[in-house]
Order: structure tokens, then sequence, then C-alpha cells
């Protein structure tokens, strides 16, 4: 979160962070966890990573990288330190911030409040009847860290996604028996062909040598409108299911159920929609497919039981470990909780722009919901996404900001 203060515009800009050290956020996951994006569309704005940097980033490695660009950059940035109310003055009209900082109570007065805090809410824990006479450990992806105490345990891992599949591929590792309890379907596409078919033209190495440099590559991206991401990306996943018929053969006949989305349009649609329900394959599918990590999809979760798990169609899974890869809530959670109930419900949804599929909230009004812009609060902003998201339109929310601080006519343009 970053709050900016009031008055004249100064090197004064607390970032306001949780944990004690920058990319903390990244070093407390799960120990297997590396970006699933290629580095070329992973760069850093002002400052891209060395030419020697690995394609797929390892957590720990982002996260020293995040406390060297905020030295580097001069970010005053506020460590151990946590928001715990904001309210604004529409007389003064600045906020009201009450932080605790190392143990501290402190209050700001910024003009601008920016939430940087990632795409989703809190972690969606999911009471499930009969957890609490479960006799093992059942806990959420978000406490995750190894699966070394597991190893001889058997473990089931409800959900599909990302964290569902790299978590399962780390228990694996550890000589653990391993179950991934799939509720609904997942859009999956294997690394090395995302990265030719999908990344190729614009983030890659062989981009670059054509003078493609990732500002360009950015501008290219952004001139295509969210409305018609999906017929762009439409063709890119014919041919990705054409190419790779066989890995999605052997994924069906191991039981998982994949999609390319309700309209065939792919991860990259999905994620805009909805941020949530796909995995960029880097060999959980192959353990998959050779049944190493067993699936059990098609049916809810029915009951828990001490020593396992019963599904809807009476399947029963045995499990000492239960991990519960369910995602996150949606970020107007934060709002109701640090700002109010109010606030949260008058900003509305985040993310998707009324494609009319399914998780995607509507109105269409042409572009993205509350994502780097204007909200229905004024002096609130949002910021979150990946890596290349955050990166070029961080740009935009600065501008926006420093435009109203000038007092240059911004005026926000909207749907009757």
């Amino acid at each position: 979160m970053i709050c900016r203060p009031s008055g004249a515009i100064t090197n004064f800009q607390p970032y306001l962070e949780k944990n004690p050290r920058p990319g903390d956020s990244w070093r407390n996951r799960y120990k297997s966890l590396c970006l699933h994006d290629p580095v070329w569309y992973d760069h850093m704005p002002y400052l891209p990573f060395p030419e020697d940097w690995p394609v797929f980033t390892p957590k720990d490695k982002m996260g020293d990288w995040l406390e060297a660009y905020a030295s580097i950059m001069e970010l005053n940035f506020w460590g151990a330190t946590e928001a715990t109310s904001a309210a604004f003055d529409p007389d003064s009209k600045t906020w009201t911030v009450h932080v605790t900082r190392d143990g501290k109570e402190t209050v700001l007065h910024p003009r601008a409040l920016v939430f940087a805090t990632g795409a989703y809410g809190f972690a969606r824990w999911v009471e499930f009847p009969g957890a609490d006479t479960f006799k093992g450990e059942m806990f959420h992806t978000s406490a995750y860290q190894s699966g070394d105490q597991y190893r001889g345990k058997r473990c089931a891992v409800i959900g599909s996604g990302s964290s569902a599949h790299d978590i399962c591929v780390d228990l694996w590792e550890s000589g653990a028996e391993v179950t991934m309890i799939q509720r609904g379907s997942s859009i999956v596409v294997r690394s090395d062909t995302l990265m030719e078919l999908g990344f190729g033209d614009l983030y890659s190495e062989a981009a670059v040598a054509r003078g493609v440099t990732t500002d360009k590559a950015d501008l290219i991206a952004a001139s295509v409108p969210f409305r018609l991401i999906p017929d762009v990306q439409r063709p890119i996943y014919d041919q990705i299911a054409d190419v790779d018929a066989d890995f999605y053969r052997r994924l069906t006949d191991a039981g998982f159920q994949w999609d390319f989305g309700p309209d065939g349009s792919g991860l990259m649609s999905k994620a805009m929609r909805t941020a949530s329900g796909y995995y960029i394959d880097v060999g959980a599918s192959d353990l998959i497919a050779n049944g190493e990590i067993r699936v059990a999809s098609g049916a809810g979760i029915d009951r828990i039981e001490p020593d396992g798990l019963i599904l809807e169609d009476g399947r029963r899974i045995g499990a000492d470990v239960i991990v519960q890869a369910t995602g996150y809530g949606f970020m107007d959670e934060m709002v109701a909780h640090l700002i109010s109930p109010d606030v949260a419900e008058k900003i509305g949804r985040f993310w998707g722009y009324g494609s009319g599929v399914p998780g995607d909230p509507g109105p269409w009004e042409g572009e993205l919901r509350n994502m780097w812009k204007p909200v229905a609060q004024e002096a609130l902003w949002f910021h979150g996404g990946n890596l290349a998201l955050s990166r070029f339109h961080s740009a935009h929310v600065a501008l926006q900001i420093k435009a109203r601080m000038e007092g240059i006519a911004t005026p926000v343009y909207c749907a009757p």
C-alpha cells in the first residue's frame, strides 16, 4: 500500500508493507515457487533484469531483487508496518490512515491512497462439513512452506489452479502420496508451447533480437482493447490444441478436466475476466498424466471425515494432510476491511469487463473494472496484476495522481 502525503510533493512517499523487508511476500511462500512467465515479460520498470537472469525466476531470487530494487530506486519503504484503518475527508480532500509501525501507532494524512496489494483479497478458506473431526493437518496454500515433513503421508490438495499444481509437485518430490481434488475444469497450457505461440512474437529472446524491446512489446500488447483479446487469443489456442493434442489426450485419460475457457480464448482472457483458474505447465501435468499425482475430478466435496474426504459421488479419498488450494477472495474484501463496507460496495468488484462468461462481473463499460484508474471513491487507486501489467500501468497510475495534485483537469469518462 502506498500513501501519498498532503502538502508539497516531496521525496516522502511511504510504501507500507506488513513484512519486515521488501520481497518478503515472495520469500515467505513455499520453497518451490517460481515465476511461470518468462523474464522478457517480467522486467521491472526503469530497471530490467540482467541479461544472464534465469528465464523463470525462483521466488527467493525475486524477493532479493525487489529488496535491491527498493534500495536502488530510493523508495521510502516502511517495513513491519500495517494499516489498520483509513477514512477520507471530503472537505479537506485527505485521508486519515492509522498504521502500526514497529509496534507504534502512527497517523498519516495522504492526499491519495493506493492499494498495491496484488490481484486478490484474503485467503479463501472453505468450511467443509465434518472438518472439525479431521485428525490430520489441514491448512490453506498461503500457509504452505514445504513438503519435507510429509514424506510417506497421504496428501489431498483441494483445487487445480497454479498453487495446487505447484504444491502437488512439491509434495510428490518430498515422497508424499498425492491426490488432487479437482472440483471444476481448469485451463492448462504447456510452458514451452505458450512461450513459442503466445509470447514468442513479443516477449522472447528472439523478439529482442528483432528489436522488439519490452517497452515496444508493452505498447503493442496494450493496443488491443480488452474486448477484442478473446478474438486474438482464440486462434492461438486452436493451434496449441493441435500442437499438443497428445498432451491433452493423456491428461484426459488420467481424469483431469481441462478447457480453454468458456469461449476457447485461453489463459489471458481468463486472467482478465476472473484472475483465476489456470496453470502454465512446468512439470505437474506429466506427473498427473503418468498417474504419479492422482486426480479425483468431476465431483465436489460432500464432507470430511477423521481420516479423509468423501466426494459428492461417494468416492472416498484417504488423507493425513489436506491442503486447501481454494484461492483468494476479491479485492473489495480488503477495502471493506480497511475502509468500510459502504465504500467497498460503492466501488464494486475488480477485474472483469462484463464479457458474459461465468465469474466475470458486468456491466461492460469498455475497460477493465477499477484497476489503474479512478474509482467511485475519490483519491483512491488500485494497482495490481502480474509483473507485466504492474510495470506498464504503474506509470498511468502515477501520472493520474500527479495530474490531480497539480490541478490539471482529469475528467472521468464512463457510461451514462
